[in-house]
């Protein structure tokens, strides 16, 4: 018989915790999708436990995620992070791209190497064989920022305009010539307007 628990969509309570998991020891499956849950996630010993999701939370520190995954969980085989900080894809920020969804996966199979599927999408032999060799310089490190260092650097705003009409109460205009000039020679614009209709 197979056991499962879903707690998708837990809003009521301001306090997640999930202590009360350590009752079901012979958990298979369990789906904390949509939860809020953030890094100070922290799961019971589940032996058991192959299929885990965590869609759609608030996880930005991946490295300790998988650290503590793999410690509570090592018979883990499915996991999907899709929708967190943490799983680098298009759908969660315009900023990211396929390429570091590639490392990230690299970096998850490094620290979980037994699993068979990550966010939906099997594993392959070839990406198995990228984590063992370059996965553990795939993490993502992003740089401290000090207090010091934000009160040193003045915030500088980009802007297209000229130093001088930047001010609120500097009204200057600037008039000049274009020197290019279009004919419409190779322009589809006008082709379905006859001559009379001008």
């Amino acid at each position: 018989m197979k056991k499962y628990l879903s707690l998708s969509g837990n809003h009521s309570s301001n306090k997640r915790s999930l202590e009360g998991l350590s009752a079901f020891r012979s958990l298979e499956e369990l789906i904390l999708d949509n939860n809020l849950l953030g890094d100070d996630l922290v799961l019971p010993r589940l032996p058991r436990l192959h299929t885990l999701t965590l869609n759609k939370n608030q996880i930005t520190d991946l490295e300790c995620l998988l650290d503590h995954l793999a410690e509570v969980t090592p018979a883990l085989e499915y996991l999907s992070l899709l929708g967190n900080v943490a799983c680098p894809n298009e759908l969660v920020s315009l900023e990211k791209d396929e390429e570091d969804y590639k490392r990230y996966r690299c970096f998850v199979l490094h620290k979980l190497p037994d699993l068979k599927f990550l966010d939906a999408r099997k594993v392959t032999r070839q990406e198995r064989e990228e984590a063992s060799v370059r996965g553990a310089f795939m993490k993502v490190v992003k740089p401290k920022v000090s207090s010091e260092d934000v009160a040193a650097s003045p915030e500088s705003h980009y802007t297209p305009l000229p130093s001088a009409s930047r001010e609120l109460t500097s009204h200057r205009g600037v008039l000049g010539k274009c020197r290019y000039v279009y004919y419409g020679k190779n322009s589809e614009g006008n082709r379905f307007i006859r001559d009379d209709q001008l």
